[in-house]
């Protein structure tokens, strides 16, 4: 009797191992074929976003160029509300200017809007006038400021506290002196809370040259300021601004005269002028589904020439946006 053949039922694990090596292989090469895909469809969406934040920087500078051009045709004295530079870039459409262009439309660019608009940077009160170019507090300088921060609903001792933090920054040749200040947002530094900072950018500026004093522009400062410079009530710093409303004060003698009955004494003021050299620009660009937004702060060093002496980006919120 002839023995049964043990070959078939051999090859039959074999068969099995071989099918599970194949599925197994199928799975892996399927799995990298998916992550090489994942990679670079994600190398592609990071470029498209890097490339639309540099298409949004260069548009945005625009909003800067203007400002600039502006400046330059501003005479010299005074600077007033009134003028050019304070009226606003308002919102427009950059791809209307294609309708110039017979191969293009309105229609046919992207989805840009650009905004501008420039602030005297010297209606403001400089907290670098709080300490000396040694770096020593200012009695006279910490009683404004104390004015201010009551003014803006702040206590009286935050002065103090940010005069001796300019003090201690006031760096020289001292290695371990802390990090000098250099925008509102460094108050922080000195322990002062966001909501503080807030409230005082309304009425006081940075300004970036330390130990240089810079004087308020009587034709752009608000009653707020005026009245803790001056050391005046409200309603005398009110009737300033009623009376520059109907002509800019070209020099200090014309205020004066409009305080003539409010016993302030304007003339020789070595902290007031009618002109100013610092200015800050806020530009804003929509472009498709992203908001950019960046304050600048120039400086007009002679009556043609404008340098930037600060550039930094703003967080937008967008309305519905949940941070």
């Amino acid at each position: 009797m002839k023995q049964r053949s043990a070959m078939p039922q051999s090859r039959r694990p074999d068969q099995g191992a071989a099918l599970l090596v194949a599925m197994v292989l199928m799975t892996v090469v399927t799995t990298l074929a998916a992550g090489m895909v994942w990679q670079q469809w994600r190398s592609i969406q990071v470029e498209t976003a890097e490339r639309g934040r540099t298409q949004a920087a260069w548009i945005v500078v625009g909003a800067l160029d203007w400002a600039r051009l502006v400046l330059r045709e501003q005479k010299a004295s005074p600077i007033a509300l009134g003028d050019a530079w304070a009226q606003p870039l308002a919102e427009t459409r950059l791809s209307t200017f294609l309708a110039a262009d017979r191969d293009n439309s309105a229609d046919s660019g992207p989805e840009a809007f650009l905004s501008g608009q420039i602030t005297d940077a010297q209606g403001r009160y400089n907290l670098r006038n709080l300490v000396d170019g040694a770096g020593k507090p200012l009695p006279a300088d910490l009683k404004v400021l104390e004015r201010i921060c009551l003014a803006a609903g702040l206590p009286g001792t935050l002065a103090g506290t940010i005069a001796q933090g300019l003090a201690s920054t006031t760096t020289g040749a001292d290695i371990t002196a802390p990090l000098p200040l250099v925008r509102m947002e460094d108050l922080a530094w000195l322990g002062v809370d966001g909501p503080a900072i807030e409230a005082l950018r309304a009425y006081v500026v940075l300004l970036p040259d330390a130990g240089v004093r810079t004087k308020l522009n009587l034709n752009t400062a608000s009653r707020e300021v005026l009245a803790a410079v001056l050391d005046t009530d409200l309603g005398a710093a009110e009737r300033l601004v009623q009376a520059r409303q109907s002509k800019a004060f070209a020099t200090l003698e014309d205020a004066a005269t409009a305080l003539a009955n409010d016993n302030i004494k304007l003339k020789g003021n070595e902290a007031l002028d009618v002109s100013s050299s610092y200015f800050e620009v806020r530009g804003r660009l929509r472009l498709e589904d992203r908001v950019l937004e960046e304050l600048s702060l120039v400086q007009k060093t002679t009556p043609t020439d404008v340098v930037t002496r600060q550039r930094q980006r703003v967080a937008v919120v967008l309305p519905g946006v949940v941070r």
